[in-house]
């Protein structure tokens, strides 16, 4: 390991620095869940290149030399990306973000103690790897890409152990069902599709009441609907819609100490945050067309083996919408930003992995499997049509 001591700078001017890296890889990351959606689309290949580009010439224009030549040839990978000289993966979502969360600890350590460690010759490898993706090797770019990811964080190289075969059967044929472009069913009722719209437009600043919840609704709603439709469609689309907006309605009334807290939760907070599956249940208390939404909501911390809450229901007892929603609720925790000190941001496909290592008792097998299909096809199946 190498060190990098930085001269002195202003505090203003790092902490500047670091508020814009967060800025944009917040930005970075919503326009990689939409090149999920629509990987053709140029102009968010463009928009990550320019984040990039932005970070690369930030950390010039303080010094932050060690990071730059690996940003530069992420850069230079966009760069064909954005040229339509290749084509977008998922893994390549994995190695930006995983290159983004380098350059974060890597800053933030600078403003903390003025120095930051590296790994020289891990840079350089990583920088090879990503040299050797031309537009000339078309059919290497997803084994360099897979390397490269997997030199910046080695625990990505396992399968979920849970149905592990069943997983690379059935990618193929997942790839039949698409991401919806919004968390919006078709095909509903008018007067249903104006109470949808109306539970998202209302969680819109709720999510904003926490740094950590933003888009949250969207991302779980139309991973909803994609898994249920593998799983040929068995929760009505609209309820699930609504369930996936207002599940966590109630975590708006929680005090911000409570939900920003980073340490561990003492008892008396813990059964204060289990209390909001009531609170955003009650949200539909009275709106009958509403009353399997309100069935998920209040079930979805529910677990397999009676461990859940708030009723510590089983498996039989469980709604097949709340068994889904627990997965995709995890999902969406664990690849994304949280207070606890004890949370690490995972790439995607690392959180398939840990929530297989858990799913037993907690999670329902026959879903736990529609989700493993469904993620494979996302994530390791190439881009979608």
């Amino acid at each position: 390991m190498q060190t990098f001591r930085h001269e002195d700078l202003d505090d203003d001017i790092l902490n500047d620095l670091l508020e814009e890296i967060n800025e944009l890889y917040e930005a970075s990351e919503q326009t990689l869940i939409e090149l999920e959606l629509r990987p053709q689309d140029n102009e968010l290949q463009r928009a990550l290149f320019r984040s990039v580009h932005t970070i690369k010439g930030d950390l010039g224009l303080v010094s932050f030399t060690p990071m730059i030549p690996l940003l530069q040839h992420v850069e230079d990978l966009l760069d064909f990306l954005r040229k339509g000289q290749i084509q977008y993966t998922s893994t390549m979502s994995d190695l930006v973000l995983l290159t983004m969360d380098r350059v974060k600890l890597f800053v933030e350590s600078c403003i903390k103690s003025g120095e930051a460690q590296y790994d020289e010759a891990l840079y350089t490898q990583l920088v090879t790897h990503i040299s050797r993706i031309t537009p000339e090797n078309v059919s290497q770019h997803e084994k360099l890409l897979a390397e490269a990811v997997l030199l910046l964080d080695p625990k990505l190289d396992q399968t979920p152990q849970a149905s592990a075969q069943d997983i690379v059967a059935d990618a193929k044929a997942s790839r039949t069902v698409t991401l919806a472009n919004t968390g919006i069913p078709k095909g509903i009722s008018k007067e249903k599709q104006i109470d949808v719209l109306f539970f998202r437009e209302l969680m819109k600043p709720i999510e904003r009441r926490s740094m950590y919840w933003e888009g949250r609704g969207d991302r779980i709603a139309k991973l909803a609907f994609y898994i249920n439709q593998l799983a040929g469609s068995p929760i009505d689309e609209d309820q699930l819609a609504v369930a996936c907006y207002v599940h966590d309605f109630g975590m708006a009334f929680m005090p911000l100490k409570v939900l920003h807290k980073r340490g561990k939760l003492d008892d008396q907070e813990f059964n204060l945050m289990r209390s909001h599956v009531y609170k955003s249940a009650r949200l539909l208390e009275h709106l009958d067309q509403w009353n399997d939404a309100r069935k998920i909501v209040m079930q979805h911390h529910e677990r397999i083996d009676g461990s859940g809450y708030p009723l510590g229901l089983k498996d039989a007892d469980i709604c097949d919408g709340a068994k889904l929603l627990a997965i995709l609720d995890t999902f969406d925790a664990l690849t994304h930003e949280r207070a606890h000190t004890g949370h690490v941001k995972r790439p995607k496909k690392r959180a398939v992995v840990e929530i297989n290592k858990v799913a037993e008792g907690q999670f329902c097998p026959q879903w736990m499997r529609h989700f493993n299909h469904g993620m494979a096809a996302l994530l390791t199946a190439g881009p979608q049509s």
